[in-house]
């Protein structure tokens, strides 16, 4: 376990950015938990708020239900490099990409990184399609609710996702 690196320095820039959390192989409240604490420790980042964990079924993909949730990060690391690092947290946590929405072990997806949009092979910000995912939309909407639209979340009503009880 890496030590705990010290918050953005008062006076640097950060920006608070947004990632989904998710993981629907092995252990995976287990894994989800690990992550929203490895995100805590990363480079000049701190997690300033954090979901509760949900369960949904798998949205356009297969294997057993997920555990979501979504953390809100105090970052001085650009885009780039926190979508990297987030990368390197799946790829730790044994993630595999062998098809399309396979299940998977971590899933991060960096939402929203302060107001940037960006669209690049690597990296669209806002993420294209959180707002058709209510296993995203659902645990946004209770660490930032200005962000989502009741409309949002009527339109995502229908699919399947429950707010698990705390484990504290």
């Amino acid at each position: 376990m890496r030590p705990r690196p010290e918050p953005p320095a008062p006076g640097a820039t950060s920006v608070i950015a947004y990632v989904a959390v998710g993981a629907n192989l092995g252990d995976a409240r287990a894994t989800v938990a690990q992550a929203l604490a490895d995100l805590d420790r990363l480079p000049r980042t701190r997690v300033v708020a954090r979901s509760s964990l949900y369960r949904s079924a798998p949205f356009e993909a297969s294997g057993p239900d997920f555990i979501n949730a979504v953390a809100a990060l105090d970052t001085a690391l650009d885009a780039f490099a926190l979508l990297g690092e987030l990368q390197r947290l799946e790829q730790a946590a044994g993630r595999e990409r062998p098809y399309r929405n396979a299940p998977r072990t971590l899933d991060l997806d960096l939402l929203r990184h302060g107001e940037q949009v960006l669209d690049t092979p690597a990296l669209t910000l806002p993420h294209p399609r959180m707002a058709e995912r209510a296993f995203v939309l659902r645990p946004l909407a209770e660490i930032a609710p200005a962000l989502v639209t009741p409309q949002q979340l009527a339109r995502v009503a229908g699919q399947p996702i429950e707010r698990l009880p705390s484990s504290d």
